[in-house]
């Protein structure tokens, strides 16, 4: 973050000074991080007093400083250093901070988030008018691995901040932002919602002048209600860039394509199509799934091999290598950038062969129909390069946040699973879903031990201790709040997981 008196915070967020002098506040400047748990303070910081699952965060005010933040950024004081901005509820219907402060009984977190929202604004607009490249990104499923993509293609041409894993949510998006400094050349953004308004706010904070739609799934049907709820949602981010900037779309998605329309910004498109303006051809899967194509671009071509695995990254990369010519790369540099950029965040298609060569498949880190199909797609063609007695495991967990429609997109991954011809089925837990998805292969015609349920992650690793084989391929998959992730790594770690490459 830049440099920021203790004064100045309290200005900019509104927020009044406590156990702290004026002059005091005047003199003592924010060098540090800014962080909401006490244990990855750093001297110089600002914590964010919060309320957790388990815990308040202002009981861990005193902690923090002694850790060496300056102050804490709070809503009441705490007997240190702070800056305390009084609590607000969240407005009804808004979404506020759903998901991501579910313990806010007191509105005390939503005063805190407010706060660190304005504070993030107001060091990204400085740091815009000295510089800053933003890039925001949203879609369904992809977001992650593309942000991950992106930021590997932009490193040749300057200093990038990304967020680690996921952070893409009212929390993790300012924080990211305040990671930038004077320093950053690029901040590259994922955007997520879970309500209508969500991405239209986070891009308030951060106003991005390049920005990308992956596509439109059923991710969060639940919470949206339709596919076209969805997509107007998303359409949010092509909508706040302004004029002078430019959204890339993927045109082999027919709804993000049509977000040309809602948009003041310059159009680029992505795809395979001859629609596309940036464009891939010539696609091949290596044995592990890795693609290859011939990239297309202002008039020239260069071959692509990509590190990362699954036919689907394809369009990830094409989003990547649109945004950093855009950003000033030459298709060279593009092109040896995604050949070099491996996964980067834990539990996305990472992908490791163990000294007994069996092959784990870890994507336990989220999941909706769209990635799910994607991912027994890569399980499918791994398994096929392997040797004739070589079997493929799907271990699937349920699919959250699908509503009304959860119970036939469960089905539905259960059929897939059969018409991919994937050896064995493990069925993750109880409920009507992953009941659904069992229902789903059965039907399909897995009528022998194929398709087998078992009632929890641990039951899952038992037995796949019990009847892995060497050249055996599996792949875990569930939303994160199955837990499997665990359960990959536990996999991946049974022989001593090693990169195939």
């Amino acid at each position: 973050m830049i440099e920021l008196s203790l004064a100045e915070v309290a200005d900019i967020v509104g927020g009044r000074l406590c156990d702290v002098s004026v002059e005091d506040a005047a003199r003592i400047r924010v060098t540090g991080t800014v962080e909401f748990d006490s244990r990855a303070v750093t001297p110089g910081g600002l914590f964010l007093a919060l309320p957790g699952a388990r815990s308040d965060g202002h009981t861990f005010a005193a902690t923090a400083i002694a850790a060496g933040a300056v102050a804490v950024l709070a809503a009441r004081p705490v007997g240190v250093p702070a800056i305390v901005v009084d609590p607000v509820a969240p407005e009804p219907g808004s979404g506020g901070t759903a998901g991501v402060l579910e313990h806010d009984v007191d509105g005390s977190g939503s005063a805190v988030l407010a706060a660190l929202a304005r504070l993030a604004a107001a060091v990204a607009a400085r740091l815009v008018a000295g510089g800053l490249t933003i890039i925001g990104i949203t879609g369904s499923s992809g977001k992650t691995s593309t942000k991950d993509l992106i930021a590997a293609v932009l490193a040749p041409l300057g200093e990038v901040v990304a967020p680690p894993g996921s952070f893409n949510n009212e929390l993790g998006h300012p924080w990211t932002v305040l990671r930038a400094a004077e320093s950053t050349d690029f901040l590259v953004l994922e955007m997520s919602a879970r309500h209508p308004g969500n991405i239209a706010a986070l891009a308030r904070i951060a106003p991005p002048s390049v920005a990308a739609v992956l596509n439109v799934g059923t991710a969060h049907l639940g919470e949206f209600g339709s596919r076209e709820a969805i997509a107007a949602t998303k359409s949010e981010l092509p909508q706040a860039v302004p004029p002078s900037g430019v959204v890339i779309l993927n045109a082999d998605d027919p709804v993000v394509s049509a977000m040309a329309d809602v948009t003041a910004a310059r159009v680029v498109r992505v795809g395979r199509g001859p629609e596309a303006d940036i464009r891939a051809d010539n696609v091949a899967l290596d044995p592990l799934a890795r693609a290859s194509f011939t990239l297309h671009a202002g008039g020239a071509a260069v071959p692509v091999s990509l590190a990362v695995h699954g036919d689907h990254q394809v369009s990830n990369a094409l989003t990547a290598a649109a945004i950093a010519l855009e950003c000033g790369a030459t298709l060279e540099q593009v092109a040896a950038a995604l050949g070099s950029a491996g996964p980067m965040s834990r539990h996305r298609m990472q992908v490791s062969t163990r000294s007994d060569g069996v092959t784990i498949i870890n994507d336990a880190y989220n999941a909706n129909p769209d990635s799910m199909s994607a991912g027994l797609k890569a399980l499918a063609w791994m398994s096929r390069g392997g040797a004739p007695e070589s079997r493929s495991w799907a271990v699937l967990g349920e699919m959250a946040e699908l509503g009304d429609d959860s119970i036939t997109e469960h089905d539905r991954i259960g059929r897939l699973a059969v018409r991919l011809d994937v050896s064995r089925l493990v069925v993750v837990g109880s409920g009507r879903p992953m009941s659904a998805m069992l229902h789903g292969a059965v039907m399909e015609g897995s009528w022998g031990s194929e398709a087998i349920p078992v009632a929890d992650a641990d039951a899952a690793l038992a037995l796949l201790r019990a009847e892995l084989r060497p050249g055996d391929v599996v792949l875990v998959k569930a939303s994160n709040s199955a837990g499997l992730g665990a359960l990959a790594d536990a996999l991946a770690d049974d022989t001593g997981g090693q990169d195939p490459r």
